[in-house]
């Protein structure tokens, strides 16, 4: 399939999709025309294409320009110069400089993974950093180099504690992974509230309304209208005062341990231009054969994706699946057709490019293969 370009005339088409390779690239070529290094530019285009590949499209390629103003903007800084302080030989202390998230998660997930191949375990605790993208993806990095890796950080106000209307707590992820042998690996990244504000902005973006249950409006009432969930609006926790406390748990070991903002005092990226954000993450990889040798670990593993996977089904389903099993179908399929973008989200990228004098994003109206 010949690639295309979107314009004005078929604007309400879609959705089109786009080689992963090639939109990593794409993001790789803009990032570098806005002043970041190479080898950074490289992680943050990963990181989003990541995203999109594993269907969390509201952290991926789409989300792009808007990081790009924050550059110009002098919001995020482009080169910083980044170095952990050994606090003890297995935590670190990581000052972001305000730089991208995604280049400070993954500096300090690469530092807790050398000490913890030293002493078992690393952690590392960032603040002065800004919005990270999808957790999976420095999770995953310790996963892929054989170790556990559980991964927090804080966000902007977005809930209110349990009984309260009044945003004060983040939407803010946990992931853990967890290797396996044979069988699918425990690969988790969840937000502790009911839907996550980027696909409520996607939404209002693609002029759609949301679900009720996921967020109330400014008088905390119900609603499934995206842009009165965004007008002063608030998000739900899972689970009640259970989401909520998971929220808050991540304040205090994103925010207050790292001396990072806290307590609804992180800037909100899509709407606070008059300061850095100062987000707080708390990076730690674990070797998972601590207690037991690692071929038991293994097996081990593998007996309880068996035992998952083999579970009766309820009414309703047809089958019992792990943790980021679902993620790892869609990044198996979206590697094969292509990453899927409304033309909305593509005519924003195709102006960035314009605009830096870049080839635009090659995408096609029908999948790949």
């Amino acid at each position: 399939m010949t690639a295309t370009q979107v314009t004005n005339t078929d604007a309400e088409q879609g959705p089109f999709y786009v080689d992963a390779e090639a939109a990593e690239s794409f993001g790789r070529r803009l990032l570098v025309a806005h002043n970041l290094p190479e080898e950074d530019a490289a992680t943050v285009a990963r990181c989003l294409v990541k995203a999109d590949l594993r269907g969390v499209d509201t952290h991926g390629l789409q989300t792009l320009p808007h990081y790009l103003n924050r550059v110009r903007l002098g919001l995020i800084n482009p080169r910083p110069n980044l170095k952990v302080e050994r606090v003890t030989p297995m935590v670190g202390s990581l000052d972001g400089q305000d730089a991208f998230g995604f280049v400070v998660a993954t500096k300090a997930m690469d530092a807790a993974i050398a000490m913890a191949s030293e002493f078992g375990v690393g952690i590392v605790s960032a603040h002065r950093s800004t919005h990270f993208g999808a957790a999976c993806n420095y999770a995953l990095q310790a996963m892929d180099a054989g170790y556990i890796g559980i991964v927090f950080t804080n966000a902007s106000k977005a809930m209110p504690p349990w009984g309260g209307r009044v945003g004060l707590l983040g939407t803010s992820p946990i992931a853990v992974a967890a290797p396996a042998d044979k069988e699918t690996p425990f690969d988790l990244d969840m937000s502790p509230a009911v839907a996550a504000r980027g696909k409520i902005r996607r939404a209002a973006r693609r002029g759609q309304p949301i679900p009720l249950g996921y967020a109330l409006d400014a008088k905390g009432r119900q609603t499934n209208d995206p842009n009165a969930a965004l007008d002063g609006g608030t998000v739900q926790p899972i689970g009640g005062a259970k989401g909520s406390a998971l929220a808050m748990l991540m304040d205090v070991m994103g925010g207050v341990i790292s001396g990072a903002a806290y307590g609804g005092d992180v800037r909100n990226h899509f709407e606070e231009y008059d300061k850095p954000q100062n987000v707080g993450h708390f990076i730690m990889a674990m070797k998972p054969d601590l207690f037991v040798s690692r071929d038991e670990y293994l097996r081990r593993m593998d007996t309880l994706a068996q035992r998952v996977h083999a579970c009766p089904t309820a009414e309703g389903f047809d089958e019992v699946i792990m943790p980021g099993e679902r993620e790892r179908r869609l990044e198996a399929e979206h590697r094969r057709t292509g990453v899927p973008f409304h033309a909305k989200e593509v005519a924003a990228l195709q102006e960035a490019a314009a605009k830096a004098n870049l080839p635009p994003l090659p995408v096609s109206n029908a999948p790949l293969s």
